[in-house]
């Protein structure tokens, strides 16, 4: 391949990667259906937070939904020590836990911990 053609293929397969990774996020309502296959895994997903719970046990708990899944499917709680806001439409990036148990009856089938914010575009 000439130099100029290698040079155009390196920035597609650039501008492929990169947009592939910013479009690497799942919905709510695929998170806990395939929660088994994922847990210890990092996974994305964009949304809006619904509720906010700062510094409970040094850490943050950011509800984020996305309109997927319903009932108790219908959101996904991100653990941080970053924080949002009410509204924030982000992409919360964390590793999925399986059946956290607090004690004190705070017991969460899928929680996704040591998460990062960044808003949403």
């Amino acid at each position: 391949m000439k130099p100029v053609l290698q040079s155009v293929a390196a920035v597609l397969a650039a501008a492929v990667l990169t947009s592939a990774t910013a479009a690497d996020t799942m919905s709510v309502a695929d998170l806990h259906a395939r929660s088994a296959q994922l847990g210890g895994g990092q996974v994305s997903i964009a949304g809006t937070v619904i509720k906010v719970n700062n510094g409970i046990m040094r850490r943050n708990f950011i509800h984020v939904q996305d309109g997927t899944g319903s009932g108790d499917t219908d959101r996904v709680i991100f653990t941080s020590t970053q924080t949002a806001r009410v509204g924030d439409r982000i992409v919360a990036t964390g590793t999925v836990n399986l059946d956290v148990d607090f004690g004190m009856g705070y017991r969460y089938p899928v929680l996704v911990e040591h998460a990062t914010f960044t808003p949403a575009k």
